[in-house]
């Protein structure tokens, strides 16, 4: 859209808020749908290397080996995480998924601002994938940074499909010798005889006091009898998170697929720099990461370039990422995902020398040092947006609780044949986020990134705690029906997910 058109848009445009438009005109435009043209026109102008970068990925059944304890799980080309992909700004990724589970499924690649009609996200953006078929993803990358893809279907996230992606920016200096990537995950498929629809069915069951899957005690009513065995937690507590730390006790704690007994090691030399991108593909568990015997620089949040930031340690919600650097000792340290509220740990090993390996329980005095959080960090100059009033607002106030296991955005349970908020191409857009509830939310907005309360750094999935409000502004550069929801699997698969939809 040119300068000027956008002008003339928005002057003829409404100030939007809440659930509808403030004024006279009750009028409906229609929507931006999957297929239609404008998506491919906005694809066009996207820069692109002209190269194309194929892969596979059978999603399938199958024995993982998480470091000694074989579990039966689904994954991606069966390993755990799936394979990377790795390519560069303005590659095309064409990606053929092979369904070989007994479900359909999909592929969500989250973070990626990518057209949408490649977003993964059935019914709104294409049909799920069916038992047996098989779907090709393609689309150009044309933003670098640290991303990752999994299904949108059910609480498939919490079984093994999961994978990174990797945005390589050419013309960024690689001031580093390594460039690693740590995926960390909360584990319980498969173990026990649970799976995530089981422990979706506990807590609703939880809920409704029948004590299937013990008790956590913060929806209010009558406690059930707390259970030792199943997969709700008793008490799960955190300041950081700001009360309640999650709903889900997981028998094990994942950094790259493994289990703290028999850890991942990376390994390096002695005053190397190496650049870490962790991600968190949880699906009730916060992490509070840190590295022992070392200080680390945050450079990037969510693949944005922030400002360094010195940091003993960080707090990594679902569905974030966080990119930093660290120049290495000697010797052999521990590289820890504590599960903030939880009293348990992932780990991996860096290795640069010699020596024993701390044991798998070891907390780094890290974990309790200097934490870097949202208000400790600057976006770099060259990701700020632009000052723009918005022109248009959605409040979305986060509802809902344990008591009936029921989440909810303002009142309202997902229906994906409705889209209650409606931007226009060309706005600045503002969606605020209000928590109305007694846990923290990890929000995503699928398709864009937004700027946090103003000038904080430039993300797509922020941590919302109890009584906070958090701004999100974007400009609506990208048309489509997105879907938008809490990165809890189980909250948005109760009712916590919404659509903002573009108006043609």
């Amino acid at each position: 859209m040119t300068s000027f058109d956008r002008r003339t848009f928005l002057h003829t445009s409404m100030l939007v808020t809440g659930a509808g438009l403030l004024g006279a005109c009750t009028h409906q435009a229609p929507l931006v749908r999957s297929g239609d043209p404008r998506i491919q026109a906005v694809e066009a102008t996207r820069r692109s290397t002209g190269q194309v970068r194929h892969y596979t990925l059978n999603a399938a059944p199958g024995r993982i080996d998480l470091g000694g304890m074989q579990v039966d799980t689904w994954a991606f080309n069966q390993t755990l995480p799936g394979p990377e992909i790795r390519v560069r700004k303005g590659d095309t990724i064409e990606a053929r998924l092979v369904n070989q589970l007994p479900h359909e499924t999909s592929i969500h690649w989250h973070g990626m601002a990518l057209r949408n009609d490649m977003d993964g996200v059935p019914v709104l953006t294409q049909q799920a994938v069916a038992a047996g078929a098989t779907f090709t993803y393609r689309f150009i990358a044309d933003t670098s940074g640290t991303f990752w893809f999994h299904p949108h279907v059910g609480v498939h996230l919490d079984r093994g499909l999961y994978a990174p992606l990797i945005i390589e920016d050419p013309d960024e200096p690689a001031r580093y010798d390594h460039d690693w990537t740590v995926v960390v995950d909360d584990w319980i498929d498969g173990v026990g005889g649970q799976t995530p629809d089981k422990v979706l069915e506990g807590l609703r069951g939880m809920a409704h006091g029948d004590g299937s899957a013990g008790h956590s005690g913060h929806g209010g009513g009558q406690p059930a009898p707390a259970m030792t065995d199943g997969p709700a937690m008793i008490d799960a507590k955190s300041d950081l998170l700001g009360g309640d730390a999650g709903d889900v006790k997981y028998p094990y704690h994942l950094i790259n697929g493994r289990i703290a007994t028999n850890p991942a090691t990376f390994t390096a030399r002695p005053r190397q720099r190496a650049r870490v991108r962790f991600v968190n593909a949880g699906g009730d568990t916060a992490y509070r990461v840190a590295l022992g015997g070392h200080r680390m620089t945050i450079t990037h949040t969510d693949g944005f370039p922030v400002r360094p930031a010195e940091a003993d340690s960080f707090l990594l919600g679902m569905g974030e990422r966080v990119d930093v650097v660290v120049t290495l000792a000697s010797g052999v340290f521990p590289l820890v995902a504590l599960a903030e509220g939880k009293d348990a740990t992932g780990l991996a090993l860096i290795r640069t020398g010699a020596g024993n390996p701390p044991p798998a329980t070891i907390r780094p005095k890290e974990l309790n040092g200097k934490l870097v959080g949202y208000t400790e960090l600057t976006p770099e100059p060259s990701v700020l947006l632009p000052e723009h009033r918005p022109d248009v607002e959605h409040k979305l106030e986060l509802t809902g609780g344990e008591k009936k296991y029921e989440w909810t955005i303002n009142g309202d349970t997902f229906d994906p044949e409705k889209v209650r908020y409606r931007i226009r191409e060309g706005q600045r857009a503002r969606v605020t986020f209000i928590n109305k509830t007694t846990m923290w939310h990890p929000m995503h907005i699928h398709g864009h990134t937004f700027q946090i309360n103003g000038k904080g750094p430039r993300k797509d999935t922020v941590n919302v705690l109890p009584n906070q409000t958090v701004t999100c502004d974007f400009d609506a550069n990208n048309p489509g029906q997105w879907m938008t929801h809490c990165h809890n699997i189980y909250h948005a698969e109760t009712g916590m997910q919404t659509t903002i939809g573009y108006e043609a």
